[in-house]
């Protein structure tokens, strides 16, 4: 099972991506574990200074942007 976490306190960005990643998992099938984490400290301990940012796999793969949802279907396949 892969796990994704969206990164984010709940700015308008950040909900974008939610929604974005959400999406994608649906439209990819599979198990995924899946997370939005708004807990300012748990942010901080995967190193990000720019929300939203994803991490993937324990793995901080994007920060700042908000991913289309394609982009993060070719991410999590």
């Amino acid at each position: 099972m892969r796990e994704i976490k969206v990164l984010g306190a709940g700015c308008t960005k950040c909900k974008k991506l939610d929604e974005n990643v959400r999406q994608a998992i649906s439209e990819a099938g599979g198990e995924f574990d899946y997370e939005y984490v708004t807990d300012i400290q748990r942010i901080i301990g995967y190193g990000i200074l720019m929300t939203p940012g994803i991490v993937l796999d324990g793995k901080v793969v994007s920060t700042g942007r908000v991913f289309p949802v394609r982009d993060i279907l070719n991410l999590i396949k």
